[in-house]
């Protein structure tokens, strides 16, 4: 499996960038067993060309390590540079055993490769700014890590710039990528030391990160990722994020070109897992979907082609495992996204028991200031209203009980009227809320006869969706969830494909189909996903639905 990778590099530089000659930086022409050009060669080491191997071109340097003494390991040449100037330098390596790794030398000792990222090129980087105009040394030394076992070969290509000439850029690229290419760009904030990521394959091995940034500075990195599953994390050790309040850091990733994913309001971390396949599709599916699926985008790739309860299962494989954030997190996250940017676009909270769309809203709630706390009528405050009540899943079990998908902003009376009742259409009211929310006796023809809570129209989709996702999400679990509530059994069917009664699948899926995803719902799954790592399915692919439970 074949992922290179190549290493940060500041777009932002304080001199403009040079290229210095390196002479056989390819490893294409040999005299003997000697590389042209590298003339320090140490006695800890041999050197062979080697056409098994390559980055580019048709041969690499295979490097023999037969000692641990570090003092006798180094593969230098020498470079002319030019005062004030700026030089990016790289080399591309490649482990076969994984227990010994390179560092890059340019003029002194630098940066190390990953020594467990075997069997696969990777590459490692330095900016170098001359402090006088002259020739420096630049190369590798190679260091014996546990395990060794007193001789390993280390392959090297591409030990770059390898032609003269001026000008900018970001250095590097992806070189003949035969993957997947994959694009990293990072902008800093006013505190970039507590900035830190990382990107780490489906067994957990780190394949690129990043630390130590500079403050108001952009980077990127280019990668050529090869199929299977990834997971970005990027952390804020002080826990602000990187943005807004001091400085506007964010960050993206693409995919062939297309972004997947994006953000920069987080607390300590934010997690993205995505896959990469033959056919990428691109995407993380942000957006409201409609595509068929056989291309679904990155994200969402395992489950093409699938239909009925089979893609509901690969849904849940796709979404399952989120980094849970806590049930205290969800007051961030109603500050920075559960905001009103789409009716009266005031910043209130957007509570969708107390939102009138059509008008003004009959109260506002300030963000933080407003959060329950006690109440004794509408209007007092705002909290967190579980659009499926946690008894339903047994109380205050994680993850189920903290999961920002299905828990919403609302007034906290209005959340306390409905209660653990399940959704429904109301015949006969018995409590009708400052917007039109009700709460009363089923309506006739609805297949449930108790007590129901009806939310406005402008939100019966946003909540079903919710279920949907609830019933994905948790398809693991949620069949034993039904005895739990004599409101959860009405609701429950005590599976794990269909999940609901019939009665409440036909509602939801009406509520579903009558009000469409809307951008509200958009930004909303994007946040989440920066949140907690897993995006709504069914807002990305409303099609979902139908293609999983019918029409």
């Amino acid at each position: 499996m074949k992922k290179v990778l190549t290493a940060l590099t500041s777009l932002a530089l304080l001199s403009p960038v040079a290229l210095a000659q390196v002479e056989n930086g390819e490893f294409e022409n040999w005299t003997g067993n000697t590389p042209d050009g590298w003339t320090t060669i140490d006695t800890g080491i041999s050197v062979s060309q080697s056409t098994a191997y390559s980055f580019n071109g048709t041969s690499s340097a295979a490097i023999n390590v037969t000692t641990g003494t570090q003092s006798s390991t180094d593969f230098r040449q020498t470079v002319s540079v030019t005062a004030g100037q700026s030089y990016d330098f790289s080399a591309r390596i490649y482990h076969t055993e994984g227990n010994v790794r390179a560092r890059l030398y340019v003029n002194g000792y630098y940066g190390y490769s990953n020594e467990n990222l075997t069997n696969q090129w990777q590459q490692i980087s330095q900016s170098y700014t001359a402090s006088s105009t002259g020739t420096i040394e630049v190369g590798l030394r190679f260091y014996d890590v546990s395990g060794f076992d007193g001789a390993e070969i280390v392959y090297v290509d591409s030990f770059e710039p390898t032609d003269a000439g001026t000008g900018g850029g970001t250095g590097g690229g992806t070189g003949s990528c035969t993957d997947t290419s994959a694009q990293f760009n990072l902008l800093t904030d006013n505190y970039a030391s507590e900035t830190s990521w990382q990107l780490t394959d489906s067994s957990n091995a780190t394949i690129a990160s990043g630390d130590n940034f500079s403050n108001n500075t952009s980077y990127t990195e280019e990668l050529c990722l090869a199929d299977g599953d990834y997971t970005f994390q990027i952390n804020d050790s002080y826990g602000d994020g990187i943005c807004c309040g001091y400085g506007s850091g964010a960050y993206s990733f693409d995919v062939d070109g297309t972004e997947i994913f994006a953000g920069g309001e987080f607390n300590s971390t934010a997690t993205h897992s995505f896959t990469v396949g033959s056919n990428n599709g691109g995407g993380t599916g942000g957006g409201t979907g409609g595509g068929s699926n056989s291309d679904l985008g990155v994200y969402y790739q395992t489950a093409e082609g699938l239909s009925g309860y089979a893609l509901k299962t690969a849904l849940h494989d796709i979404i399952k495992g989120h980094s849970n954030q806590g049930y205290g997190a969800l007051w961030t996250f109603y500050e920075q996204t559960e905001i009103d940017n789409y009716y009266e676009n005031d910043g209130s909270i957007l509570d969708i028991y107390s939102e009138a769309p059509n008008g003004s809203d009959p109260f506002n709630f300030t963000k933080v200031t407003d959060q329950c706390g006690t109440y004794s009528g509408e209007a007092d405050c705002y909290n967190r209203e579980h659009s499926f009540p946690k008894s339903w899943f047994g109380g205050k079990i994680e993850p189920m009980n903290s999961d920002a998908h299905h828990i919403f902003a609302t007034d906290g009376y209005v959340n306390a009227q409905r209660g653990s009742f399940p959704y429904g259409e109301v015949g006969s009211a018995t409590y009708t809320s400052s917007n039109g929310s009700k709460l009363g006796s089923a309506a006739s023809g609805l297949g449930y006869s108790g007590t129901v809570f009806e939310p406005i129209d402008e939100f019966k989709g946003d909540l079903a969706r919710a279920y949907f996702y609830m019933a994905t999400r948790y398809e693991d679990v949620i069949s034993g969830w039904q005895s739990n509530s004599t409101y959860g059994d009405a609701v429950l069917n005590g599976s794990s494909d269909q999940v609901f009664e019939s009665w409440f699948l036909a509602l939801m899926k009406q509520w579903h189909n009558l009000d469409p995803v809307s951008q509200k719902e958009i930004d909303r799954n994007n946040a989440a996903e920066l949140h907690q790592a897993n995006r709504n399915p069914f807002v990305d692919h409303p099609e979902f639905v139908s293609s999983i439970w019918g029409n």
